[in-house]
């Protein structure tokens, strides 16, 4: 079982607590982005593409760990950008394993090396590689040549020194079936706990923009890499609901529920979602109050039609999960449907069209950096 048993059986306890409250909608896990800035340009990432005053904000330990406790979800990713970049990152990290939450380090391991030190191992810790391949697939992804050996090492030493490893992979149309399996097969080799995998979201601000996926084209990737793996005998571990990797294959008819994985990044509360930024709320209770959920999502946003990733439907299958634990189980054992017809689709003629708010957000948020006593944004720079 790829996700440990504690962290399985807190997110049920959890997830009873909500239905006994009778809330709807409530958060699985809370995406804490303390920071823009990253020292790699993947040519899928539409995450960086802020001026330089952006890219050098980072979010204080204090507010990252006041996101933490406004946020009542059991499981925190710290994502970025690159987080270990932040020069307060261990204190940031041992605040949040001080409050029993699960926390998934997300990190393309450049720093890894230098920064271990700052952690200690710990039931509540969990270091997430960016892995998109092996050596040459992964290397043209982030665009410099020795990132997929430094990413081993770093694997090497994290399991050395007793922390638990999981890699997270995006996949894009170019992608090799039989490559995948055997990359897959090496990962797992090297003791990694699971594997976190999604289809790449469609970034608008990606550098690269002929590589993203329809979701036909996702759901026939999917079952052909589930069945290369059936045909090879390999034991993979996802670190994943079984009805998300069922999602993947085409199985089901997902819904997204964006308020499951809530943004806090270092302008506030981001709408909707960790993939798509439409504005922010300054509260954790704005967000979940005022943020008009239905107006996102596939079938209802454009910009939304090809998404399946795991921060919009991980916590639509952990629902479907806890509501059909039967069906759940089924796919647990035997793995996701990989014939016959896909589940329906939703449909995507009803949707409202795109609306490009980047440059105009980007002149509001340079707006308050700027609006800011010049000794903090030194500070911020040092940082």
């Amino acid at each position: 079982m790829a996700i440990p048993f504690n962290q399985a059986a807190r997110v049920g306890v959890y997830l009873v607590k909500q239905k006994l409250l009778g809330n709807k909608r409530y958060p699985l896990v809370l995406m804490l982005e303390p920071l823009f800035q990253c020292n790699l340009a993947c040519t899928g990432c539409g995450k960086i593409d802020y001026p330089d005053p952006i890219l050098q904000k980072r979010m204080s330990v204090a507010e990252c760990l006041e996101a933490v406790d406004e946020c009542p979800a059991p499981v925190v990713n710290l994502p970025g950008g690159e987080p270990l970049l932040h020069k307060e990152i261990g204190e940031i990290a041992a605040g949040i394993i001080a409050r029993k939450k699960y926390l998934y380090i997300c990190t393309n391991a450049l720093l890894l090396k230098k920064k271990i030190h700052l952690f200690t191992p710990s039931p509540y810790l969990n270091f997430t590689i960016h892995l998109d391949g092996m050596k040459d697939e992964h290397d043209h992804s982030v665009s410099q040549a020795g990132v997929f050996d430094r990413c081993i090492e770093a694997i090497h030493l994290l399991k050395e020194k007793g922390f638990r490893v999981t890699i997270n992979c995006t996949f894009f149309n170019n992608a090799d079936i039989s490559k995948v399996a055997e990359f897959f097969d090496y990962v797992m080799s090297l003791g990694v706990e699971g594997i976190v995998t999604s289809p790449g979201y469609a970034y608008e601000r990606a550098p690269v923009q002929d590589h993203f996926m329809s979701r036909q084209q996702t759901k026939q990737l999917f079952r052909d890499i589930f069945r290369k793996g059936k045909e090879r005998g390999s034991k993979w571990m996802f670190n994943a609901s079984p009805l998300f990797l069922n999602f993947l294959a085409g199985n089901e008819s997902y819904a997204c529920t964006p308020w499951g994985l809530p943004t806090r990044n270092i302008f506030g509360w981001q709408k909707p979602c960790y993939l798509l930024g439409e504005g922010y709320a300054k509260t954790f209770k704005e967000l979940m109050a005022d943020t008009n959920w239905d107006q996102y999502g596939v079938g209802n946003y454009e910009k939304c039609a090809n998404c399946m990733v795991s921060s919009g439907f991980e916590p639509s299958a952990v629902e479907d999960t806890f509501k059909h634990p039967i069906k759940a189980l089924k796919v647990a054992l035997f793995g996701p449907k990989l014939d016959g017809d896909f589940a329906p689709d939703i449909d995507l003629t009803k949707a409202r069209p795109a609306q490009y708010r980047f440059e105009e957000q980007v002149k509001e948020l340079l707006s308050e950096v700027e609006a800011k006593p010049k000794v903090e944004r030194v500070a911020a720079r040092v940082g």
